[in-house]
């Protein structure tokens, strides 16, 4: 079509429209020529240009100049579907929409297209308008068109760093809540489960402060790029600030398989990181909540989710934990012991226990680990595991790190022979001005020989003022006591520190053991190079949480020294000690029994359910397969029980051993840890279920089931079991 019959409407050439004026060349003013040479130029110049189609949308005529961007001849174009040469950029791209727009046969302006050939980076702002003949018979479009790339990509640009993190790419704070929001509430239409993980990164004020924030930088996006491999499934992920990460997982309430993604990431979260600074190693903690079962609405869930990363964070931080009604009041008392600390010290509730440290060569015990236990006056005992978790942290650390010194080398002093006691230090502890004072005055009081105090540090108190660590390590040096290297290779991972600090020997933990041990392994491998690294600095290597046979057998045949661990020796009080060590040499041997389910000794209140009926009876023990229950008397041998754990974990079990009102269990599909060293079920009771027979669409509340509205127990059902000793509270 010639140019000017472009914007002739469509008329002849030549043919006079009403109103043209024929005096016009005579004015003076621009003859029709000069405008069509002036629209010829501003088609060049790019500002502007023209299209056309028939009736049938195919392209008639397209300004060379948007050709030329398109990177396509103007002869191949012409001919053409004008859908097929652009698509729409509005509408989630659909080309449908450009041709709905032409179907339409209606004028519109200011719609967004781009080449279907994705090698031209082009947008274009595109008007039009139908043209009719003198019989209104339909014979195209007419339009003008606009190339607004540089500014739609900057609208794009401003757009994405509203919605996602301009240093990780990843979602922001505002992206992930909106993102939530809208999950969980078409979820609820759809009965849909949700899972939400809190995370933040351990250490990684450490790596800022001696590294600088640049290095820290860095890190973060290297720890987002990992974050990216480590979940294989549809999900997004956030960074909400600083060092804390948010990741929303669809379609999911399974928590054995949670379990696994939450520990890969921490797993390679805490592989070595090369920066330009340096290299450095940091943990991470994660907290998991699902959707209902711990909240329906966003604010509930991630609320449930930051309460389980506050207590993973408490258990010692590098693990995970997984939300449950108990943890507001776990917290709460939590912060209540860390209070009673100072008075458990003056009311003298603290002990030790000891853990031996079992030669290889000999089977003798050359050293006892001390670890720090608490005989609380509600609570009971408190292990040395649960101990270490409430003091990390605390405000009391330096008191109790005080007491344990003393405590260990006054009863050290009363040992035998030249048995040596370890005491693990705290990296806070370490650094604290009272530190050299304490050991010194411990020493002279206890007069223990300096060489008989082992202090325990792990890799992380390089990571703090240099000045102070050298000037530490060399008083400790001439005070005379013992240096070992606490949990190797976990933490600061440059070699240089053990240049500068005189250790006697290296701890390597179960991270460097496989789970099932194979000849020549790499993992066997990696200690028995360790084992090298140390005996050139001469260093001994000790080898710890060893809890089978053959795992013991590897890690001596890999020229590990001494060992320590379950398989020789559960921690004993030191009356259990000193008696072992008064009656002749102190030899222990690698207990002959293959590695099993750890039972952990509960004695709580729980319910178990048969035939629609609900008893409440005595949990004594747990493990993942299985556990022991008290109440009820003389139950058959292949009785199925429906196990109730609370907060909705319902777990079937058959009677696999019965005495009088003892029974234990077995369960069908073994429970799985929680993370902290707890068990809990893969899937709870379903809130969408509860409401399906009358609930209301809520959390799962945190007591039994039968408790729980719509749980639909003990409807007229009759009790097939006698209670032993009737319990006071009614279980019907």
């Amino acid at each position: 079509m010639p140019f000017k019959a472009l914007f002739s409407g469509g008329r002849k050439e030549g043919a006079r429209a009403p109103g043209d004026n024929p005096r016009v060349e005579s004015t003076g003013l621009l003859t029709d020529a000069d405008k069509l040479d002036m629209l010829s130029e501003l088609e060049r110049s790019g500002l502007g240009w023209f299209w056309s189609t028939d009736s049938e949308g195919r392209i008639t005529y397209l300004s060379a100049a948007i050709a030329d961007r398109l990177g396509v001849p103007l002869e191949d174009v012409l001919g053409k579907p004008l859908q097929s040469v652009f698509k729409s950029l509005e509408g989630g791209g659909r080309s449908q929409s450009l041709s709905l727009k032409l179907g339409a046969r209606k004028s519109f302006s200011g719609f967004l297209v781009g080449p279907e050939i994705e090698a031209a980076d082009v947008v274009i702002r595109i008007s039009g308008r139908p043209v009719f003949s003198d019989m209104d018979a339909f014979e195209g479009f007419r339009g003008t068109g606009s190339d607004i790339t540089e500014e739609y990509r900057h609208e794009e640009e401003t757009e994405r760093l509203a919605k996602f993190d301009s240093l990780t790419g990843l979602a922001n704070r505002h992206r992930m809540a909106h993102m939530i929001d809208g999950t969980l509430t078409a979820f609820r239409a759809a009965k849909r489960n949700c899972a939400i993980m809190m995370m933040d990164l351990d250490r990684f004020k450490q790596v800022n402060d001696t590294l600088g924030h640049a290095a820290g930088d860095e890190l973060l996006k290297q720890v987002s790029s990992r974050l990216k491999r480590a979940i294989d499934r549809d999900c997004e992920i956030g960074r909400l600030g600083g060092d804390e990460f948010q990741v929303m997982l669809p379609d999911i309430d399974d928590r054995g398989e949670l379990g696994e993604i939450a520990g890969k990431i921490i797993a390679m979260l805490t592989q070595p990181y090369s920066l330009e600074e340096g290299r450095c190693i940091i943990g991470a903690s994660v907290g998991i909540a699902i959707a209902p079962h711990d909240g329906v609405t966003r604010e509930e869930v991630v609320r449930s989710a930051d309460l389980a990363l506050y207590a993973a964070k408490n258990g010692g931080r590098g693990q995970y934990r997984f939300y449950t009604g108990d943890l507001e009041n776990e917290t709460i008392f939590r912060r209540r012991l860390e209070g009673d600390l100072l008075e458990a010290i003056r009311e003298e509730q603290l002990f030790l226990k000891y853990q031996p440290l079992v030669c290889r060569d000999d089977q003798t015990v050359s050293g006892l680990e001390a670890l720090v236990c608490w005989n609380h006056p509600q609570r009971g005992e408190i292990d040395e595991e649960e101990f270490a978790q409430i003091v990390e942290g605390s405000s009391s650390i330096v008191d109790v790190g005080q007491w344990t010194i003393r405590q260990a080398c006054l009863e050290a002093a009363q040992w035998p022979g030249d048995l040596r006691v370890s005491v693990n230090i705290p990296t806070s502890y370490f650094m604290a001005d009272s530190f050299l004072e304490a050991v010194s005055a411990a020493l002279d009081e206890s007069d223990l020989n300096p060489a008989r105090l082992e202090l325990e540090v792990k890799e992380s108190v390089f990571l703090g003022d240099s000045n102070v660590v050298d000037k530490t390590i060399a008083n400790l040096f001439k005070l005379g006591t013992r240096m070992t290297l606490d949990e190797f290779g976990t933490g600061y991972s440059s070699l240089g520190y053990l240049r500068r600090a005189p250790f006697n020997s290296i701890k390597i933990g179960p991270s460097f053991y496989p789970e099932t041990v194979r000849e020549g392994s790499r993992e066997v491998g990696l200690v028995g190079a360790i084992v090298a690294l140390a005996e050139a600095m001469e260093m001994s290597t000790i080898a710890t949480g060893i809890d089978a046979v053959d795992l013991a057998d590897a890690l001596q045949d890999a020229g590990v020294r001494f060992l320590q661990g379950p398989i020789y020796s559960d921690p004993v009080t030191g009356a259990e000690a000193l008696e072992e060590m008064t009656s002749g040499a102190w030899k222990i041997e690698a207990l002959k029994r293959s590695k099993r389910a750890r039972r952990r000794t509960v004695f709580r209140k729980i319910h178990v359910i048969h035939d629609d009926h609900s008893y409440e009876v005595t949990l004594r023990n747990l493990s993942k397969s299985g556990a022991l229950i008290e109440g009820l008397l003389d139950v058959p041998m292949g009785t199925q029980f429906v196990v109730d754990l609370g907060g909705g974990q319902l777990a079937v079990a058959t009677v696999i051993r019965s005495n009088n009102e003892i029974q234990g269990l077995e369960f069908e599909t073994a429970l799985i840890d929680d993370g902290s060293g707890g068990l809990c079920t893969r899937h709870r009771v379903s809130p969408y279920a509860l409401a399906a027979a009358g609930a209301q669409l809520t959390a799962l509340s945190n007591g039994a089931y039968n408790s729980m509205e719509g749980g639909l127990l003990n409807q007229g059902s009759v009790p097939q079991f006698a209670y032993a000793n009737f319990p006071s509270s009614d279980a019907a």
